[in-house]
């Protein structure tokens, strides 16, 4: 994406939006939650927190790309939180709905510290020196706050002060949130569609063993921890679901580089193909168990 109104203006306002649609459906009692969910709280946060952005490096160490702003995008990605996408696609799947919204919510949150270390190790690591300008930490930290976690706080209060209002309009913010977000990634890989068909080449394969691999590290974690298995299809929707358009405005109003936003953006079009894959085996299983206990 170029600095043009996409990037200054419209991007930052999608964001806005999105977060504010996500506050509207907390509550402080999401965040008291943790209490009930001690184990399934802790192994979310762990995978989406430390293990996502180390299979994302360990992933990039073994498929190199020969273009390094690639690569920090990929980084970039695994150093975001889940997004509301996942509260929908964890309910659709039939999921535990209140946990998904409980690590979304924290992760939210941590992510303000994390994401400026993440990147700037990623800069370090795959550009040369003198090719690219470090995150300032704190200004950084202030941003991500800003643009994320303003608006949620607004929502929450939106919601306190006046819940009929915030009942009527959660439907209608959500579906604008959807519809924005795939403005935002068609947006990005249309800004760069001259270097579209390499960039996927390289990011592609990465974005897609990340994506599946956070999802299976996810089940199989929650399954070996003996979570019930709507915690353990929430946890791996919420460990291989990321908010990929905090990724692109990091990626682009941030760090002020075009090519690093292809990475998320192909990530986020990848993620929505196996997140359907899990609404559609979910769902059938559920029919099938259904239909069993109806014959019988």
């Amino acid at each position: 994406m170029e600095s043009t109104f996409l990037t200054e203006i419209f991007l930052p306002i999608s964001l806005g939006i999105i977060m504010l649609g996500m506050g509207l459906s907390l509550t402080p009692a999401d965040f008291k939650r943790v209490a009930l969910y001690p184990k399934a709280t802790a192994l979310g946060i762990l995978n989406q927190i430390v293990i996502l952005p180390i299979i994302g490096f360990l992933l990039l160490l073994i498929f190199p790309m020969s273009t390094p702003e690639l690569a920090v995008g990929i980084m970039v990605l695994a150093a975001c939180p889940g997004g509301p996408t996942s509260n929908l696609i964890s309910h659709i799947s039939k999921g535990d709905t209140a946990l998904s919204i409980t690590l979304t919510a924290i992760s939210s949150i941590i992510v303000v510290i994390t994401i400026p270390l993440i990147v700037n190790f990623s800069l370090r690591y795959f550009m040369k020196q003198g090719e690219y300008i470090p995150l300032p930490v704190i200004n950084t930290m202030i941003s991500v706050v800003i643009i994320t976690l303003v608006p949620v706080a607004i929502g929450m209060i939106i919601r306190a002060k006046a819940p009929e209002f915030a009942a009527l309009m959660n439907k209608p913010v959500k579906i604008m949130s959807g519809i924005l977000l795939m403005v935002v990634i068609f947006a990005a890989v249309f800004n760069d569609r001259e270097i579209l068909a390499t960039s996927f080449k390289q990011a592609g394969p990465v974005a897609l063993a990340l994506n599946l691999t956070m999802m299976f590290i996810g089940f199989f974690s929650a399954r070996m921890f003996r979570l019930n298995m709507a915690q353990r299809i929430t946890i791996s929707i919420e460990s291989g679901i990321q908010n990929g358009t905090l990724g692109i405005a990091i990626c682009a109003t941030l760090l002020h580089n075009p090519t690093m936003t292809i990475s998320p953006a192909i990530y986020s079009l990848i993620m929505f193909m196996s997140s359907g894959v899990i609404i559609a085996w979910m769902n059938l299983g559920y029919k099938q168990k259904a239909s069993q206990q109806y014959s019988l």
